[in-house]
């Protein structure tokens, strides 16, 4: 078993076939267990009750486990659900994120429209602050997630991108949202998930952290001499061969894919200041 933890929340992750998961389960069971015995040993209790299980998969992987309805988890039995929260990212089985994006939207257009109310009271810095620090956080948390998410998943984020802009800049609700984006110097939402990753991808080449991300990433040597192998050449990443297509939006094979595809110029800069400038323009002319 593995395990991922962030101040008081812990993750256990564990892989299963799922046409026979009964070890990896019983695994699961006598680990918690053992924790669960480690605590009262210490005067603590762990409140099992509180936790949440969701199986991860394809839809054929899922479909073979639909006989699994519960999990003992600490001595405690817990219904397998179809989605759960954690750090505020809502995961859903199928990882499309459809409810995330749903929930992310929502909390966009509640306060888009707080903003249209006091509008006409700021000025365009202030109300270009506002929309930055208050519901286009929101779009940038955690976007990363995001990566070769499906088509509907961006469209209900990007609407409530558009909607943003076009109450910044007091525009009527049927208002094309490309010119005004562009005024703003805004990236499309998809552009905002791509410059994420670049940007952490950056950084786990240059700093070798954390930990858990640099073991992903490999820098690709050719097997003999080419001059395509010049000096000069910004390195490319090895991109790990892949056998379905959830399998894509791992960090191992979406890191490496998205920094292969920008240009050489931007991936030499060694500076995190000067990558994101060029990486930033560079993709606002995409737009």
């Amino acid at each position: 078993m593995s395990y991922r933890q962030f101040a008081d929340d812990t993750q256990l992750l564990i892989s299963m076939d799922s046409t026979n998961a009964t070890p990896a389960i019983d695994r699961l069971a006598h680990c918690s267990a053992a924790v669960c015995l480690l605590f009262l040993q210490n005067s603590l209790q762990l409140n099992a009750d509180k936790s949440e299980v969701v199986l991860l998969g394809t839809p054929a992987q899922l479909r073979s486990a639909t006989n699994i309805t519960t999990v003992d988890v600490a001595e405690s039995t817990l219904p397998v659900a179809s989605k759960l929260k954690s750090l505020g990212v809502t995961t859903d089985c199928n990882l499309r994120f459809n409810c995330h994006a749903r929930n992310v939207a929502k909390a966009c257009n509640f306060h888009t429209r707080a903003l249209r109310h006091v509008r006409s009271l700021l000025t365009d810095d202030v109300a270009h602050t506002v929309a930055c620090s208050i519901v286009a956080s929101k779009l940038d948390y955690c976007n990363a997630l995001l990566s070769g998410a499906p088509a509907a998943t961006f469209d209900k984020l990007q609407r409530a991108q558009n909607n943003l802009a076009r109450v910044v800049c007091q525009s009527r609700g049927r208002t094309d949202a490309r010119p005004l984006r562009h005024s703003l110097h805004w990236l499309l939402v998809r552009q905002r998930v791509i410059y994420k990753l670049a940007v952490l991808t950056h950084k786990v080449r240059t700093t070798a952290t954390p930990t858990y991300l640099s073991k992903l990433v490999q820098t690709r040597a050719p097997p003999r001499a080419l001059r395509s192998s010049d000096l000069h050449k910004a390195p490319m990443l090895v991109i790990p061969r892949i056998h379905t297509e959830l399998a894509r939006r791992a960090f191992s094979v979406a890191a490496p894919s998205t920094w292969n595809s920008l240009p050489a110029d931007i991936r030499l800069c060694e500076n995190i200041l000067t990558f994101k400038r060029h990486l930033k323009t560079h993709l606002f002319k995409l737009t």
